[in-house]
């Protein structure tokens, strides 16, 4: 069973992005500049913009972190994003989700400088890659192909079951697989919570990508000998054992699918790490206008 490591991958890549700062960025040129919009005091949500922050500074990045408060308004926030959208000197921004209740998310990845969104929700990006054109994609199904292409996992021909729908990884994760691409050009089934015999379906995948967010859902009976497994999950479970008190596990029941699989990511330290790494690299895009 080959364990596929998100974060020996993301240290290679990481080295790499540095690498190419190194030698880009001499003569006083800035470097790549990312910023992430955080509202409110969110616990997971600090975690993650702070490991975004680290990422940067590891790849010689420039970033900024711009806090507003949980009563922040829709109309200050999107004060906020003109200003942003209109600064020479950042490259790419993220805002943090999810939002407080009060504000429209959609209108939110609306107003976002469509060269500017480095986490590839804007319609218009969203569009392109739906499109097979090139553009910013949303970081984490990137990640999942970048560590499928690192890994060289073979895609081509094979079943991918995607169990997901959201915007976020289910359905862009389902585009990117069916597309005329290395890695890609797979056959694609998405799963979801009105599909009828998912344990049928899951055993057919010769690629299970899970992305629910319901703790251990894929249990080893779920899947066929051989099968590639993506957890995209991320959730906390009550453990006495722990000095915090609770540890994170995936969506897949890794004890007993690994003992299946022929190629498995953990949780943490397999998508999650990824997605911040391909967060890094669109911000290097948007940084060197490839678009």
């Amino acid at each position: 069973m080959l364990l596929l490591d998100g974060n020996q991958l993301s240290s290679v890549i990481r080295k790499e992005i540095l690498a190419k700062v190194i030698q880009f960025c001499q003569n006083d040129i800035r470097p790549p500049h990312l910023a992430a919009v955080i509202v409110g005091d969110n616990p997971a949500s600090q975690a993650y913009v702070r490991n975004k922050m680290r990422a940067c500074e590891e790849v010689g990045f420039a970033s900024s972190l711009i806090k507003k408060a949980i009563g922040t308004t829709q109309t200050e926030l999107l004060d906020v994003i003109a200003k942003l959208n209109e600064d020479n000197q950042l490259d790419g921004y993220i805002v943090q989700l999810p939002l407080p209740r009060h504000i429209d998310e959609h209108a939110i990845n609306l107003a976002i400088n469509p060269s500017k969104d480095v986490d590839g929700f804007h319609p218009n990006n969203f569009g392109k890659m739906a499109l097979g054109f090139k553009t910013f994609q949303p970081a984490t199904p990137m990640g999942i192909m970048m560590m499928l292409d690192r890994y060289k996992i073979e895609t081509e021909g094979k079943h991918c079951v995607v169990l997901g729908r959201s915007n976020i990884v289910g359905t862009p994760i389902a585009l990117l697989m069916s597309k005329k691409t290395k890695p890609g050009n797979a056959t694609v089934t998405i799963a979801h919570s009105r599909t009828a015999n998912l344990k049928e379906i899951c055993q057919s995948a010769d690629i299970l990508i899970a992305a629910l967010g319901i703790p251990k859902f894929v249990k080893g009976d779920m899947v066929k000998d051989g099968v590639v497994v993506i957890d995209v999950g991320i959730n906390k479970m009550e453990d006495p054992n722990s000095s915090k008190g609770y540890r994170l596990v995936g969506d897949v029941d890794f004890d007993e699918v690994s003992k299946k699989a022929s190629a498995i990511t953990p949780v943490p330290g397999g998508v999650g790490p990824m997605t911040i790494t391909a967060l890094l690299e669109n911000t290097w895009s948007a940084y060197s206008k490839l678009f």
